[in-house]
């Protein structure tokens, strides 16, 4: 058995997620899931695992998923030691892009796969293999309060129209705070990532103008603003972040740990059901349900920003982008075998690997699907 470790730049891979698992209540996460499918449960063995032949298998893509992928890799290939799985952390643009070009097996990706990478590779298939959430966080010393924030006041700060964190537009929304005449520094992704489509989207669904002028991707043009960093994967916003007094970031939730331990904090945001509410497994939980039953088979939907009662706004599913077609037989079973292994509710899925990085797991009837496009896999 070999494992290999590729990262991407100023990617951090410290899972110190004790604080982080404390804050965002993931103690139970599984059993706060299930309590909204439970009714359709399905047998373990549906989700039976191959055993692989001897192969190599690659990896690369989020940076949000990378943290998952470092305490996958050497549970899987210490069952499987005839794998020889090589994992990286290079933000999900090159995910999906490696992927499509066959560089690599798997490209571990925030956003789904776009219409156009479709029509370009019809045989690319995204496939949820976890939840995932983001956080708003912001560097604001001596202020620990969450704020409220929402998609027009993030879009304003990003375009530059709202420029101090005491703006009235910020303040009227938190009355009770006494917030200070800092400038505010508009961190963002400089590479491919999926998590600046979710924040994007986000921005997009809640401000039009935003949506006309900027829309939403795995890259975009940024507007020229004055106080703006560029950051290079999670590890680079949130080092940045912490760097930076008056930062605002958008940082998945396997960083929270470090968002925390870096003196940071989070805000309350505005979802499609006009209530401000905190990132937390309970909330998160709550818009994943929403969507469960709506999931279409091949796993492309978008939970941004929906109106579910008591959702948290930014949840979304972490996807495998697989070709149909691999190189050989082998490889395609070893492909097959390492994402059953990552789907299955008693291993990959389970408490013990997604409570880490503070990720949901697949609600059974969404499983169910990855499986069947798992199962396409030659």
């Amino acid at each position: 058995m070999k494992i290999n470790i590729r990262r991407g730049a100023r990617v951090s891979t410290s899972l110190t997620v004790v604080a982080a698992i404390a804050v965002f209540g993931l103690a139970s996460v599984s059993s706060a899931t299930t309590k909204h499918h439970a009714k359709k449960k399905v047998a373990v063995a549906t989700f039976k695992v191959e055993t692989p032949p001897k192969a190599s298998v690659t990896e690369t893509g989020s940076t949000l998923l990378y943290p998952l992928w470092n305490l996958w890799a050497p549970a899987y290939t210490s069952k499987y030691h005839q794998v020889n799985l090589t994992t990286g952390g290079t933000g999900s643009g090159t995910g999906i892009a490696d992927a499509a070009s066959g560089t690599v097996n798997i490209g571990s990706s925030d956003a789904y796969l776009s219409p156009s990478v479709l029509s370009a590779t019809p045989t690319l298939m995204n496939i949820p293999l976890a939840i995932s959430v983001q956080v708003i966080a912001y560097n604001i010393p001596g202020l620990h309060a969450h704020l409220k924030l929402n998609g027009t006041i993030l879009s304003g700060i990003y375009k530059g129209s709202i420029t101090n964190w005491n703006d009235s537009a910020i303040q009227s929304l938190n009355p009770s705070v006494t917030l200070p005449n800092l400038p505010i520094v508009a961190l963002h992704r400089s590479d491919g990532s999926g998590d600046t489509f979710l924040f994007t989207q986000y921005l997009s669904r809640q401000n039009a103008a935003w949506n006309s002028s900027v829309a939403y991707g795995t890259t975009v043009s940024w507007p020229t603003i004055a106080n703006s960093l560029g950051e290079n994967g999670n590890g680079g916003m949130v080092s940045g972040c912490g760097a930076t007094p008056g930062c605002v970031a958008y940082v998945g939730i396997s960083f929270l740990s470090s968002v925390l331990g870096g003196g940071m904090t989070y805000a309350s945001l505005l979802n499609g059901d006009h209530q401000y509410v905190l990132p937390s497994q309970a909330t998160a939980a709550t818009q994943a349900a929403g969507y469960a039953k709506i999931t279409p088979a091949s796993g492309t939907i978008s939970m941004i920003n929906g109106r579910v009662k008591g959702g948290y706004p930014i949840v979304n599913y972490e996807y495998g982008i697989v070709n149909k077609s691999q190189s050989s037989s082998s490889t395609a079973k070893a492909v097959r075998s390492l994402l059953e292994w990552c789907i299955n509710p008693k291993l990959g899925n389970s408490p013990r690997f997604l409570n880490q990085v503070s990720f949901l797991p697949l609600p059974t009837k969404v499983a169910v699907a990855s499986l069947k496009q798992i199962q396409k896999i030659q």
